[in-house]
């Protein structure tokens, strides 16, 4: 993520390159509703839609809308896999229900590259997170 000068983990600051900035915009895109950029509606996700919902009830609906938001937002990566788990008394980030994580490969055509994680927690709307 984006860091700010001598406060590593802020988010905020200097620029990221690399797998580093694959992983900021798949981030980016998972915590994004969509709607929200009005210069492109259809960016982001609707996972907030999932949030409160049962887990046996939301996993498939998870999985297909961050499968299909990289895929379309991110032609840099090959989505692997997506793990939802139930977050519960979340004292680090209060309001937070879910953490849902992606493991990726860049997109290199000729041979494969090393599997990635990227994890993000989400909150019901309103809620710090």
């Amino acid at each position: 993520m984006l860091d700010s000068a001598g406060q590593p983990g802020s988010g905020l600051g200097a620029v990221v390159t690399g797998v580093d900035d694959v992983d900021q915009c798949i981030a980016i895109i998972l915590t994004t509703p969509k709607g929200s950029d009005v210069l492109r509606p259809t960016f982001g996700t609707d996972l907030w839609k999932y949030i409160d919902a049962p887990i046996s009830e939301a996993g498939p609906a998870v999985v297909r809308e961050v499968t299909q938001s990289i895929t379309q937002w991110e032609p840099r990566v090959k989505v692997l896999s997506v793990t939802t788990l139930p977050l519960t008394g979340v004292v680090a980030q209060p309001g937070a229900h879910v953490e849902i994580t992606v493991a990726w490969q860049l997109n290199l055509g000729s041979a494969p590259s090393p599997a990635q994680n990227t994890s993000v927690t989400l909150a019901s709307p309103g809620q710090a997170g």
